[in-house]
């Protein structure tokens, strides 16, 4: 467990009349939760402890009762990465956060805290003196406030007096129709440091995406979590929702997280490449391993029934892990580059996912892949809906897919995947117990 003396932080908090910090962390569904903590107990190294099942909440609240928790359910401790402490830019007084990982009383990384799970990934690269390299595509909607959760979520009044009607893709006017969100937005990220490159308007009514830039995987997924926390946050002060379901609006474009990936070795040198430029038989079996694993491992890709909305032919959204180049059809992209920069982009995820697990999930089936030699399909020419929907259609059928699988519990540790799909099956039950808007629309009249 990692020791740091975080006094030198005091002088700092004083200066600037910090009272509290945001002491958090990201649970199985990417949702920051933690405790205030008063900034002098955290510049003297005061401990702080949390409810084991704290990570493993489900979106409905509840916990699991699975025999995997511990029925005392004991404490784990919060241990600060003191790199990512950041001034709050929404609070309304002086407060700083940190993300804290989650450890159990014995010292070790908490197993079921979404953070280990990646750590663990990246300590298996780190053993064979490994780097993986990662940038995510994040989408999501801008919608106008509502306290309905019955109500459609509806395009907000922008600065022209209306609200979007659709058709603005890569628009630069529809794009600037919120420009106070956006200010308010730019500034907040900046502070937060998050490493953001390109912004473009998508093809959903009011439905945006920006490009992280590339880095390591934990500070990459920390940058991601803090996005996702700082949108929702701007879009409150603005009256808006920032929406990161895979489907929030019927007949909109889906809201996806691709994910680029490359790995590098000690020298810094792109291991998908020769020393020629041509393409590695490890570029080939990283891919080989995505395609052997990630279809059991789908829950984490798409964690609760609204994803599968996403998933429809010629949506631009994935029905199989085929791959090819430039080929936006396919789960799995190679991108035109150079042998520098030869990746690997995996477009199944929603914007609901959570980055730490998707990026864990990734990064262990293309190792895997690498160590068991897997080879890939040959690449496509042409289009992947012309062949088969191979990934799981409905929530029901990734949970059980994901509960079963032996290699979901080999890559990301058998007490995770039985404590994940624990809770995923409480909030499938929450879900079954609520009518829905076409339930009542066909059923009513005509049953």
């Amino acid at each position: 467990m990692p020791r740091t003396s975080p006094d030198i932080f005091a002088q700092s908090f004083k200066e600037r009349g910090v009272r509290d910090i945001e002491c958090i962390f990201p649970d199985i569904s990417g949702y920051p939760r933690g405790k205030l903590m008063p900034s002098g107990s955290f510049a003297a190294g005061g401990e702080l402890r949390i409810a084991q099942a704290i990570p493993m909440q489900a979106v409905t609240g509840e916990y699991s009762y699975d025999a995997i928790f511990p029925d005392e359910d004991p404490d784990i401790l919060l241990v600060p990465d003191y790199d990512t402490l950041k001034p709050v830019p929404w609070a309304t007084s002086a407060r700083d956060m940190a993300i804290h990982d989650c450890y159990e009383q014995s010292g070790e990384l908490c197993q079921f805290a979404p953070r280990s799970i990646l750590k663990q990934v990246l300590s298996r690269y780190e053993a064979i003196g490994l780097t993986p390299v990662t940038a995510p595509e994040i989408e999501f909607y801008l919608t106008a406030a509502s306290g309905d959760p019955a109500e459609v979520l509806k395009a907000p009044v922008g600065r022209g007096g209306r609200a979007e009607v659709g058709q603005s893709a890569f628009s630069m006017n529809m794009l600037n129709e919120l420009a106070p969100f956006w200010d308010e937005f730019h500034a907040a990220i900046d502070t937060l440091k998050i490493r953001g490159d390109t912004w473009i308007h998508e093809v959903g009514m009011t439905q945006y995406e920006i490009n992280l830039l590339h880095g390591n995987a934990v500070e990459v997924s920390d940058q991601a979590f803090l996005f996702k926390y700082a949108a929702k946050e701007i879009a409150l002060k603005h009256g808006l929702n920032a929406v990161f379901m895979a489907k929030p609006i019927a007949g909109e474009a889906g809201s996806s997280m691709h994910l680029h990936q490359s790995i590098v070795d000690v020298a810094g040198n792109n291991i998908f490449s020769n020393a020629d430029g041509s393409e590695s038989e490890r570029f080939t079996h990283f891919i080989g391993g995505l395609q052997a694993y990630l279809p059991d491992m789908m829950l984490v890709f798409a964690p609760f029934v609204n994803s599968y909305r996403r998933f429809i032919k010629g949506s631009l959204a994935p029905v199989n892990l085929l791959w090819g180049y430039d080929n936006r059809t396919t789960g799995l992209r190679i991108p035109r580059s150079g042998p520098a920069a030869r990746r690997v982009e995996t477009r199944v995820a929603g914007a609901d996912a959570n980055p730490y697990l998707v990026l864990a999930a990734t990064l262990a089936a293309g190792l895997a892949g690498i160590e068991e030699k897997i080879a890939p399909t040959q690449a496509l020419e042409g289009s992947a809906y012309d062949h088969s929907h191979d990934l799981a259609r409905t929530f029901l059928v990734a949970h059980q897919q994901f509960e079963a699988s032996t290699s979901a519990r080999r890559l990301l540790g058998d007490r995770f995947v039985t404590a994940y799909a624990s809770v995923k099956e409480i909030e499938y039950q929450n879900y079954l117990g609520e009518i829905g808007a076409w339930e009542r629309r066909f059923l009513l009249p005509l049953v």
